[in-house]
């Protein structure tokens, strides 16, 4: 299994024009929040709508989530709170009568459609052509900036061990 590190080289190989990096800083978010948002519009036997705290989407969280910690420990803690926030806006725009699925949709087309842009000023294809894990690396990629920034390791002392070893 590849280390958080080396996931995020292989994925920066397709990011390195400055521009494609500024489109994926705006659209990678509006990605995640929305693609939460179409799961969450699902109809559920959880008991509530979209805006109930037990929904598809929260379910979709937690089980991504199992795959960043087992990347990092400190990258699976920050997608959790992405990924709980995602839930919490689609819960707002539900609760106040917007058409859930269909903002959702409509800003998951502009996102992508920003992305291949972005891809295309880079000449590169986009990473999950590669691999369809890079779809979640995406995300996790971004905040290991926001987390180089802050003095946050992204590499915890379990995965340094597991790729000595």
């Amino acid at each position: 299994m590849r280390t958080a590190t080396q996931w995020f080289e292989l994925y920066g190989e397709s990011h390195q024009n400055p521009r494609n990096k500024t489109i994926h800083w705006l659209a990678i978010p509006v990605i995640v929040v929305v693609t939460l948002g179409l799961v969450q519009a699902i109809p559920h036997p959880f008991g509530g709508g979209a805006e109930a705290a037990l929904n598809w989407a929260s379910v979709a969280v937690g089980l991504s989530t199992a795959f960043y910690f087992r990347l990092s420990w400190t990258i699976g803690l920050g997608m959790l709170v992405i990924g709980a926030s995602a839930v919490a806006i689609n819960a707002a725009i539900a609760a106040a009568g917007l058409p859930l699925a269909t903002v959702c949709i409509t800003a998951f087309v502009l996102a992508w459609v920003a992305q291949f842009i972005g891809h295309k000023i880079e000449g590169k294809k986009p990473s999950f052509f590669q691999d369809l894990q890079f779809l979640l690396i995406g995300p996790a990629w971004l905040l290991q900036f926001v987390y180089q920034r802050a003095g946050v390791p992204v590499e915890t002392w379990h995965h340094a061990l597991r790729s000595e070893g």
